[in-house]
């Protein structure tokens, strides 16, 4: 067993790090809440704007667009949302994984140097360097900690130049969506070409009986010029407030669970101390007894 010293060691050692992580679970959550704020007042725009633009196609209206055209595929972008920090959970180790695992999908395809990867965290920037083959782009670990539209905009434009070019032939996504503060799905999306095919959603369609009926000006090549381009940069932005608002709640739940895993050891060590001690003072008076009785 071990001795008083050396459990009460450990006592405050847990004591101290149950501090840190009750700190850590606080300055989440208030990140969180920021967040959250801003991922629920773009995400319904974000949809709703694209959900506009599928029902102005679905009116009648046809009219072509590079950004919807699908080509045969040579080379692939991948834009990878992580994290610059850990200890949040499995946050960033899914993303990995699965980037693996899409790395592997397309390399057996067309080549590992034909798959340009866009690391946006510290964390995926490096898993990115010991991925042998593929090529990443640049260094955002900036747009992590402070998300800014501008500049996610210009990544966008930068993937739309490059598309447009004929450089690249596919665009994909992969971030966690935030769903709840318990809840993040790994998502992976393409975003270019960019797919108008109307989508149901329980929660935000429209009645499929009600037809979409617009009256377009100046004309239907205008507004398809005008507002492709703003449904693209705002994805973007939107999946960087989605992965930032998922990287806060993940974290603010590993904290949680430190805490109370640390909550418990020390209950249990100062079970174990208060054993150890009153055995301590048993054996004492033992001795004093026997030799009171010797």
């Amino acid at each position: 067993m071990a001795s008083l010293k050396e459990v009460k060691g450990r006592i405050n050692s847990i004591n101290g790090t149950l501090k840190i992580t009750s700190a850590m679970k606080m300055v989440s959550s208030s990140k969180l809440h920021k967040a959250q704020e801003a991922i629920e007042n773009m995400l319904p725009y974000e949809r709703r704007l694209h959900r506009m633009l599928t029902n102005f196609l679905s009116a009648g209206v046809t009219v072509e667009s590079p950004f919807t055209v699908k080509r045969d595929v040579k080379k692939i972008a991948v834009v990878v949302f992580a994290s610059n920090s850990s200890l949040c959970g499995g946050f960033n180790m899914n993303v990995i994984r699965h980037l693996n695992e899409m790395v592997e999908e397309y390399g057996n395809r067309i080549g590992r140097e034909n798959i340009l990867v866009y690391p946006i965290g510290r964390k995926i920037a490096d898993a990115v360097k010991k991925i042998k083959g593929v090529v990443p782009m640049g260094d955002y670990q900036h747009l992590c900690g402070k998300p800014n539209y501008q500049e996610a905009a210009d990544l966008a434009v930068d993937l739309i130049n490059r598309f447009l070019d004929g450089e690249i032939q596919q665009v994909e996504l992969l971030y966690n969506h935030f769903k709840s503060t318990s809840t993040q799905v790994l998502t992976r999306e393409t975003y270019l070409p960019i797919d108008l095919s109307s989508k149901e959603d329980d929660e935000h369609s429209e009645s499929s009986n009600k037809e979409a009926d617009y009256i377009i000006e100046p004309s239907a090549e205008r507004v398809m010029q005008e507002l492709l381009p703003k449904v693209l940069r705002m994805k973007i932005y939107t999946a960087l407030l989605d992965s930032n608002a998922s990287e806060h709640a993940a974290r603010m739940m590993a904290m949680q669970v430190a805490t109370d895993n640390a909550n418990d050891l020390i209950q249990e060590l100062t079970l174990l101390y208060n054993k150890s001690r009153q055995q301590a003072i048993t054996n004492e008076l033992l001795d004093i007894v026997g030799g009171t009785m010797a």
